[in-house]
Formats: structure tokens, C-alpha cells, sequence
């Protein structure tokens, strides 16, 4: 076999990894989505994510749904939704999988905990934007309505709000891994991040202003976190870098 027949060989063989790997993450996001329609059911689900809304609004008052097919579609795309976020640690194993036969000890020891610690960071600041920011800012909006103004929001619009929220908040728990990564490849050291701490404090408030709703609840609770979670990144990178070190390097 020659050298070129060998290569697209062995390319091939990695596209069918990598399509075996695709297939088995949807079947788990699949599995996720149809236990979630079994129990609780798409309108429970979507329920559980009003339910900061809800608490904010005056008693008996309810969210609308101005579009005909919205009733149905919202809360699927919800159900969906929840099911890519539980299913989430087995996507990214399968993402593990993929890359892991290729990877020497030493690197090994670098992508597995970078894999575990993104999910469960992404399913943190998801959770703490639920269960700690949406009540506070919904309820801080809802405290600025006039009196002549009856607040019925529309559960698309919602919707979008939400998943905008989370996703803010999901990638911003990321920074401790992003910061990991830049030190342990070598782009910057511990130390320049520690000199421009000034500028990443700035930078998390101008992210915060940018990416949430103009009022100063959701602002502080996206920039604080970030700014917490950058400290813990330039706490743990140094470690992170020791302990992932090839055998050459100790030398």
C-alpha cells in the first residue's frame, strides 16, 4: 500500500469515528429530549422556566403567546433545549473519545479535565443565572412598570430572552478554562494576566453591559462572577501547568 493510499485511509477511517461519535451524541441529546416528553412533559418544562417571570408578574397574571403555532413550538424548542444541556457531559466525552486516541499520557492529562470541567462550568453558570439572576432582574424590571402599563409577556420573546441569558452566562463560567488554556499553550504567563487584572475588571463590566438587559441587577451578576472566576483561573492555571507536563519538560 502506498504512502498516499495509507493517508486517505487512515482519513477516512477518522471521518467514520467521527460520524459514529456525532451519531452517538444526538442519540444521547435524543434519549435526554424523549425522557424529558415522557416526564415532565413540554408544557411542564416550559412552566418550570416561566416560573421566575411568573413570580414577578401580579397575582393571576400570565404570559401570551401571539403567534398560532407558539403554544406548541416554544415549549419543544425548550424541551430541546434542557435535553442539549443535560446531555451535555456525555456530548462532550464523545468529543473526548474522538480526540483521545491521538493524545500522548501527558496531553491526556490535559483534555479530560478540561472536558469535564467545561460541561459542569457551562451547567453551573446556567444554573446560577436561573435559580439566582432571573427572579432579581425580572423582578427589578417589573418594579419600573407604570401603573398604566398591564405586563403580559410574550412567551417567544421569552423565550429568547432566556436562552440569550443562559448562554451569556454558560460561556462566562468558562473563563477558568479559557484562562488554563492560554497559560498551559503558552500565549501568556500568570504573571501577565495577574499586570492586566485592571483591564480584565473592565473588560467583564463592558461584556456585562453588552450582553444583558440595561439595568444594574444582571450587570453586577454577570461581571462579579466573571471577575471571581478569572481569580480562580490565575489560581489554578499554575497547577493545572505542572501537573500536565510531558516527560521532556521536567527535564
Amino acid at each position: 500500500m502506498t504512502q498516499e493510499a495509507a493517508g486517505e485511509e487512515t482519513f477516512i477511517s477518522h471521518l467514520v469515528e467521527l460520524r459514529d461519535r456525532l451519531v452517538k451524541a444526538s442519540i444521547g441529546v435524543a434519549i435526554a429530549c424523549g425522557l424529558l416528553l415522557l416526564w415532565p412533559g413540554p408544557a411542564q418544562v416550559y412552566d418550570f422556566l416561566a416560573a421566575p417571570m411568573l413570580a414577578s408578574l401580579p397575582p393571576g397574571a400570565k404570559m401570551i403567546a401571539t403567534g398560532v403555532a407558539a403554544p406548541f413550538l416554544v415549549p419543544m424548542k425548550v424541551t430541546l433545549v434542557l435535553a442539549l444541556i443535560i446531555a451535555l457531559p456525555w456530548v462532550f466525552y464523545q468529543v473526548w473519545a474522538f480526540i483521545a486516541p491521538g493524545l500522548y499520557a501527558h496531553e491526556k492529562r490535559l483534555v479530560l479535565p478540561l472536558v469535564i470541567s467545561s460541561s459542569l462550568l457551562f451547567i453551573a453558570g446556567v444554573a446560577f443565572c436561573y435559580f439566582f439572576v432571573f427572579g432579581r432582574v425580572f423582578h427589578f424590571i417589573a418594579a419600573f412598570a407604570p401603573n398604566s402599563i398591564a405586563v403580559m409577556p410574550d412567551i417567544e420573546n421569552y423565550l429568547d430572552f432566556v436562552m440569550s441569558m443562559c448562554l451569556a452566562f454558560g460561556a462566562t463560567f468558562e473563563v477558568p478554562v479559557i484562562v488554563v488554556i492560554l497559560v498551559r499553550m503558552g500565549f501568556v504567563t500568570v504573571e501577565k494576566l495577574r499586570s492586566i487584572r485592571p483591564y480584565a475588571v473592565v473588560g467583564a463590566f463592558v461584556i456585562a453591559a453588552v450582553v444583558t438587559p440595561p439595568d444594574v441587577v444582571s450587570q453586577l451578576a454577570l461581571a462579579v462572577p466573571m471577575c471571581l472566576l478569572f481569580e480562580l483561573g490565575l489560581l489554578l492555571a499554575p497547577v493545572f501547568v505542572r501537573v500536565t507536563q510531558a516527560p521532556e519538560e521536567h527535564a
